[in-house]
């Protein structure tokens, strides 16, 4: 361990505070260290807020003492923006050397706040924690390069892959830890999404609940490409609880105008994205969630909807929970469908993959990685 990682932890600790609130912008933790102690802390708490940097300053509350270090999670902005550049920020505040975690990953700006502090005679570090670093903010980093959603999915499978019996028992694969931890992460997410199958089986709630915090709903997707959900006699709780402004059905104009105009009576939104088949395209959807700045969707649905993200080489990321149980049982349900590589080169990766443990249950999380080409099973999928 280096001299600047006990400090940089701290501001990752800090950073942290702002989970799930300061979409579209990072995470960021800062802390301002004198003679080698800690004298002020801030932190980005929501959109619109005060950068990390200048919430650790006003926190100072007077200019630095000569040779004082500030440690930041993330690079520095280093143009106007909302709220004033940071590192003009840093210089008034007569800071003498600047700590960074990880570089903005946005091509515009990274790099930059490097040649700006050091111009004005600012030492500067960097790379420090920087996969920790980055890796907090794995929704703004892909936002920041592409300019749309990441779309991840999360699936909780046996040893052997499976989601579920034959008889489509699926309560509870994994343990509480594990479930907890995906609470967590929908309350990461801006949005969280669902198939209609899902929907009419379970009847989730679709919200984060966290020990000690208020039940909070994310944005709920619900993907039903012939509005399916909406002819239930009793509607899905999503469609109807005190969060259902929060819920958009995402479908395709062979849905129906009655069942749009029912939803729409509901409170609920309704998404209808132009498709020359019954199910909706992840191009349109992903097109359609950066024109209104949400960026990132964590899905939950069941085998067929995540797999067809696969086929459609649409999904970004994934979160698979790994549970001790083995089914060995041809006819259960598995967790994915539909391809048919023959060759190990042929098959679905991921890469920067990171690793958890929660009770008896494993995560392993990372980046998709595509083969050049998908042999997709066709009866399984009607890609067109």
């Amino acid at each position: 361990m280096n001299e600047h990682e006990p400090f940089m932890r701290r501001a990752l600790e800090l950073a942290r505070q702002g989970w799930g609130n300061t979409h579209p912008n990072p995470m960021v933790g800062a802390v301002i260290v004198e003679s080698g102690q800690i004298v002020a802390e801030g932190f980005h708490a929501c959109d619109g807020g005060a950068h990390a940097e200048k919430a650790a300053i006003a926190a100072l509350g007077r200019k630095a003492k000569p040779g004082a270090t500030i440690y930041v999670t993330l690079e520095p902005c280093s143009t106007a923006g909302r709220t004033g550049a940071c590192t003009d920020a840093i210089k008034a505040a007569g800071i003498a050397s600047v700590v960074i975690g990880a570089t903005d990953p946005n091509p515009a700006h990274a790099g930059r706040a490097f040649n700006v502090l050091r111009e004005a005679g600012i030492a500067v570090v960097s790379g420090v924690l920087e996969r920790e670093c980055a890796d907090l903010n794995l929704i703004y980093n892909h936002w920041a390069v592409k300019r749309n959603p990441l779309l991840a999915a999360k699936s909780a499978v046996t040893l052997d892959g499976k989601i579920a019996t034959r008889a489509g028992e699926s309560k509870w694969i994994t343990g509480e830890e594990a479930r907890a931890d995906v609470m967590r992460w929908r309350r990461l997410f801006p949005a969280i999404a669902v198939g209609a199958g899902t929907v009419m089986k379970d009847n989730p709630k679709l919200t984060a609940r966290i020990a000690g915090q208020e039940e909070w709903s994310p944005v709920r997707f619900v993907f039903d490409g012939l509005l399916r959900s909406a002819g239930e006699k009793i509607l899905p709780q999503v469609y109807t609880d005190a969060f259902r402004e929060r819920t958009i059905v995402v479908t395709t104009p062979q849905g129906g105008v009655g069942y749009v105009r029912k939803l729409r009576d509901q409170g609920v939104q309704v998404w209808v994205l132009p498709s020359p088949l019954q199910r909706v395209s992840f191009a349109d959807f992903r097109t359609k969630c950066a024109e209104e700045k949400i960026n990132g969707v964590y899905f939950e649905g069941g085998a067929h909807l995540v797999s067809e993200l696969i086929a459609m080489r649409e999904l970004d990321y994934m979160f698979i929970y790994r549970a001790p149980v083995l089914m060995a049982d041809d006819k259960a349900k598995s967790g994915w469908l539909g391809l048919r590589g023959d060759k190990l080169d042929q098959t679905v990766r991921l890469s920067d993959v990171r690793h958890a443990v929660f009770g008896d249950d494993q995560l392993m999380r990372g980046q998709v990685v595509y083969p050049p080409k998908l042999h997709i099973d066709e009866a399984v999928f009607s890609l067109g």
